[in-house]
């Protein structure tokens, strides 16, 4: 006789009572179509949102990393600390094979909605924003393995595709709601913790839905292997003797074997594409190609829109065609073609080219994907359904680590991009709010600038700075700075002011005012015998100075002067007349100070203008804080190199993600599962002849008759 606790363990009864309903949700039998879809659905939906919680920030990394003041590299280590920390949390969560699943997801919904909605979004500083980032991505390790387990146990193989599919949807979806709520709320509600709040709010409603809906099945049940829903009797009866806990001895090491660690790593690097994009899509298109945040978030919608369509369409073809392997190599092959395009796009590449792009890259990733999650279910299954959980969360913890290593490996392959984030924004805003000043400062020659920082207050240096801005000669900017202030004054209150001007000319030439209003005076009183002076050759009005008997020269004055002015023989010898009547005296004094004066006063008159803009420009870049021109002469080189540098870095770190797909190709052939449809369809026909001999032998034990290997 079997005492009670020799007995075997079989399906827990849930308790009765509200309380103890949200906390035991083992079904003891296998659900009907109706409900077993409900609990699908919820675990999906579940999925969904906490991609979504994992993913939104990555939607706003540029104002995370603006308003906590990070650099790009501390923003990626506290993505690298998220995984580290949810790599081991996958470990922990192969708990879930004793456990159970349902709670971990519920309760987990509860802390993770909690955190997005009021613990990241008032976060006082960076380090407690690291902390919090950090739990979360602990809950999300144990309950994003969970899930599939869940999805697992409710879908029998021959509908494991599909069931994987709309699993893998929460990823996809989960990124397509981040991409789709923020590209449509940023321009309304531009602060970033708005996007928290949403997906907050969005993953506490989804905590309710399965605090109330969601259940899992019975240890005895989950684990044994159901291949179709015509095993559900069979499993049932043999839950009545199946002992969980024998079923789990020695469960992590049946999972340590080469086609389940394999397969796990080579999907994690097949993923490298995915995970960049996800983390970091908005950052390569806002630094590589100038688009805003609302733009590249709606570029990533074609990305997470097609891959969600590829997973359903290749999961459902999968389950009729009953095979996984084609699927992954297949899509592998048309992912590696969006892929190479991607990689190898330029920056005046298109928006819908890289559209087209991603197109091909994600339903080629979907079709590897979906078929891959049915693919390591199975092949888990294979070793023992059993520990489900266990492998999922060894999977779980190698693609965490992966993530990990390629995001510190990252940081090194594009460096141009954090000082594009990290520098670039400030350098960017300080050249548009100091954009005259910058062109001021390009006019200086380096040596000049130097001197101006080392003794602003030289007048040989300030006038050299000058002159490199308005491009008049040294002398003459000496000329001009000779004015006095109070002159200055007197001229910029009235620039007409007669007395003012003559002042000026007087104090650029070095002559009294009296001379420069004498020089003027003849100037003016001799302005038709000055004209007539002007017409002859400088040699010819020399040669009549000493004779003006000198017949030779008169007559070639008289022509000199008919020329030029346009006038008869006649009157030149009219206007040379004049010219000899003018006092010697007067000549002379025009011909020195009257012409010290002139110079002096086109100097002013051509340059004067020039050197006071020059002037004015100078005064305007020196109210320029030092610390803004410091920080654009530490760093503007630097931002400009890496502006053409970024492109290049960013293509070798596609050809890496390139590299990890084909990786992952050697590694389908040692998972379970047949190449062939048509072999696939006799295993299938096999193992229903397998099920009904062991029920007819059940049964006939049951009515204590021989079974047919007795008989």
């Amino acid at each position: 006789m079997t005492t009670t606790s020799d007995a075997p363990r079989t399906a827990d009864a849930p308790q009765s009572g509200a309380a103890s309903r949200l906390w035991n949700r083992q079904l003891p039998h296998y659900p009907n179509t109706g409900p077993r879809s409900v609990f699908l659905g919820i675990t999906v939906l579940a999925t969904i949102v906490l991609y979504y919680e994992l993913y939104i920030a990555g939607a706003v990394a540029t104002q995370i990393i603006a308003e906590f003041n990070m650099s790009f590299t501390f923003f990626v280590m506290v993505s690298v600390i998220g995984n580290l920390v949810g790599a081991f949390a996958s470990l922990f969560a192969g708990l879930a094979d004793r456990w159970g699943r349902a709670n971990l997801v519920v309760y987990g919904l509860l802390l993770t909605g909690l955190i997005i909605a009021f613990g990241l979004p008032n976060a006082p500083n960076k380090t407690v924003y690291t902390v919090l980032f950090a739990i979360l991505s602990f809950v999300e390790g144990i309950v994003l393995v969970a899930t599939p387990a869940l999805i697992r146990d409710f879908s029998p193989q021959v509908g494991r595709g599909a069931a994987m599919g709309f699993w893998t949807l929460g990823p996809v979806l989960g990124s397509l709601v981040v991409t789709t709520v923020s590209s449509n709320t940023l321009d309304s509600h531009p602060d970033w913790r708005f996007q928290f709040y949403v997906c907050g709010i969005a993953g506490l409603v989804v905590f309710v839905v399965a605090c109330f809906g969601l259940r899992e099945l019975s240890p005895a049940l989950r684990d044994q292997l159901m291949v179709s829903m015509r095993d559900r009797a069979l499993i049932e009866a043999r839950a009545k003797g199946l002992d969980p806990e024998r079923a789990l001895k020695g469960h992590w090491r049946q999972m340590l074997r080469f086609d389940i660690i394999g397969s796990a790593f080579a999907i994690s690097v097949f993923l490298l594409l995915y995970y960049a994009l996800v983390g970091f899509i908005v950052v390569f298109f806002a630094t590589t190609h100038g688009y805003s945040e609302q733009k590249a978030n709606g570029l990533a919608n074609w990305y997470w829109g097609f891959n969600a369509l590829g997973l359903v369409v290749f999961g459902l073809l999968s389950d009729k065609l009953r095979v996984r392997k084609p699927f992954m190599i297949l899509g592998t092959l048309i992912s590696l073609v969006g892929g190479i395009l991607f990689a190898t796009a330029s920056t005046d590449t298109s928006y819908y080219s890289f559209a087209l792009y991603f197109v091909l890259s994600s339903v080629g990733g979907g079709m590897a994907y979906v078929a891959w999650m049915a693919s390591f279910t199975e092949t888990v299954e294979k070793h023992n359904p059993a520990a489900t959980a266990t492998g999922l969360a060894i999977w779980g913890w190698l693609l965490r680590l992966v993530v990990c290593v390629s995001l510190i490996v990252l940081t090194f392959v594009v460096p141009a991009t954090s000082i594009l984030v990290d520098q670039g924004p400030k350098v960017a805003t300080l050249a548009e709010q100091y954009k005259s000043e910058l062109a001021t400062l390009a006019k200086l020659d380096p040596a000049t600038q130097k001197a101006l920082a080392a003794n602003p207050d030289d007048p040989a240096t300030q006038a050299q700075a000058l002159s490199d801005i308005s491009g008049v000669p040294v002398a003459d900017v000496a000329s001009i700075a000779k004015i006095s202030p109070a002159t200055q004054a007197a001229l910029a209150a009235n620039p007409a002011d007669q007395q003012a001007q003559a002042q000026a000319v007087s104090e650029v030439a070095g002559v009294p005012v009296t001379d420069v209003v004498k020089a003027a005076t003849l100037s003016q009183q001799y302005a038709e015998q000055l004209k007539t002076a002007a017409a002859i050759d400088q040699a010819t009005l020399l040669a009549l100075a000493a004779n003006p008997a000198d017949t030779a020269a008169a007559t070639k004055a008289v022509g000199e002067i008919s020329q030029a002015l346009g006038v008869d023989p006649a009157t030149a010898q009219q206007r040379l007349l004049a010219l000899a009547a003018v006092p010697q005296a007067d000549v002379t004094f025009l011909l020195t100070t009257g012409q010290q004066v002139q110079a002096a006063a086109d100097t002013l008159t051509t340059n004067g203008p020039k050197v006071a803009a020059a002037g004015a420009e100078l005064i305007a870049v020196g109210k320029v804080p030092a610390e803004d021109l410091q920080f654009l002469s530490d760093n503007g080189a630097k931002v400009q190199q890496a502006q053409k540098d970024n492109p290049g870095q960013w293509q070798t770190w596609w050809w890496v993600c390139v590299a990890g797909q084909i990786v992952f190709l050697p590694f389908v052939f040692v998972m379970s599962g047949r190449w062939s449809p048509r072999k696939a369809r006799e295993d299938e026909r096999e193992h229903e002849e397998m099920v009904q001999r062991e029920l007819a032998a059940l049964g006939a034990g049951a009515r204590g008759e021989a079974t047919p290997s007795e008989a």
